[in-house]
């Protein structure tokens, strides 16, 4: 049975990082669940952490539910028949646009909710198409166009504003932020003056050993020296847990040659199922002992046990061979894999474990069939 290890020690290691940034520069930084959220380590968060993000009503209640501190929200579009009960979980909510602002921003103030509009500043640093928010076709955040227009033709609903959020970044750099602050600055800063806030987003890989932290704090300190000592936010979700778990995966079947020379190895895992993000990024992760690539004396094409021809995991060199009954370690498994996993063809969902900073291994959660069955009635 292949199974998630969540690495305690290394989590804390990366919540003290962040909470580091935090005390140098009085950012407030909060746990985006989208890309990691297992409650059982949220007692361990939030003794690092400000609260929580959410992406959906669900999010925001098991936010509100198992992490003390601030939670927060925002979708593209929120639905009328949840927005009461969003209301009464969440201390801000952060409309998409001028229109969803206008149906309920007035609502969630009179409720002493803190209200932000996302903008999009139209500078495109992500390098993958489809995690770059900035693209000519993003359906995320106002631009400064939309927002002219709006106020042109007599919207008032921005007087309920007390915040901005922008999100543009993914897995980047201090340096990337940067383009991104300038450019939100020359079309945003007229709304400064009247903010008491501005979220800058997810996507820092502020945990990462080269990312330049001291450069994030003075960016930072500086921004909010020039804007009137504004509260500043910050929502990684990969930083909180990167190289925080691993995934334990087993051999199940080793075939010959094929025309390329390479053998496939059949897993217990699947990419389509169990760490999707392969697929959808896509990207090879890193397997502890192993090389990725085909230069090495032993190479093997990792795939799943599935139907689906190209739930390929990657190719990968080893220094000695492998044998059916092997354990292969996914490293870097914590994030957007938990969240994303599935159960299509039948697999069933790896366990969850915890590393304890002891060294003990806990089964915190196992799933079986009824996990599979009745979750589509």
């Amino acid at each position: 049975m292949p199974r998630y290890i969540i690495d305690a020690a290394r989590l804390r290691k990366n919540l003290e990082i962040l909470k580091c940034i935090s005390d140098s520069t009085g950012a407030k930084i909060l746990l985006a669940q989208k890309a990691y959220s297992c409650a059982a380590t949220y007692p361990l968060c939030a003794k690092y952490l400000n609260g929580t993000t959410a992406s959906s009503l669900f999010e925001a209640r098991h936010g509100k539910e198992n992490f003390p501190g601030e939670t927060h929200i925002f979708a593209p579009a929120f639905d009328e028949r949840e927005i009461n009960e969003i209301f009464s979980l969440v201390d801000c909510i952060v409309f998409n646009s001028p229109r969803q602002l206008e149906l309920y921003g007035k609502v969630a103030r009179e409720k002493c909710i803190e209200v932000g509009l996302r903008v999009n500043p139209e500078v495109s640093v992500a390098t993958t198409a489809a995690y770059d928010p900035c693209r000519a076709s993003s359906r995320l955040g106002t631009t400064l166009k939309n927002l002219q227009d709006y106020i042109a033709s007599g919207g008032e609903a921005i007087e309920n504003l007390t915040g901005l959020h922008f999100h543009c970044l993914c897995e980047q750099g201090v340096e990337e932020l940067e383009k991104v602050l300038k450019g939100f600055e020359e079309k945003f800063s007229f709304l400064l003056p009247e903010m008491k806030w501005v979220n800058f987003g997810g996507g820092h890989h502020i945990t990462r050993d080269d990312y330049n932290r001291e450069a994030l704090i003075a960016l930072i300190n500086d921004f909010r020296a020039r804007h009137n000592n504004i509260i500043v936010y910050l929502e990684p979700g990969e930083a909180i847990a990167l190289n925080a778990g691993t995934l334990e995966s087993r051999v199940l079947e080793i075939q010959p040659p094929s025309s390329d020379g390479i053998r496939n190895v059949i897993l217990d895992t699947s990419a389509a199922c169990h760490m999707p993000d392969v697929i959808e990024m896509p990207y090879t992760p890193r397997i502890t002992g192993a090389r990725i690539g085909a230069e090495g004396p032993y190479i093997y094409r990792f795939g799943g046990p599935t139907c689906l021809a190209g739930d390929e995991i990657g190719t990968y060199s080893f220094p000695s061979s492998l044998n059916v009954g092997d354990t292969v370690i996914f490293e870097d498994m914590a994030i957007y894999s938990m969240v994303k996993n599935n159960t299509f063809n039948g697999l069933n969902l790896p366990d969850i474990a915890i590393k304890r900073e002891t060294g003990e291994i806990e089964i915190l959660r196992r799933f079986g069939y009824s996990d599979f069955a009745y979750r589509l009635a």
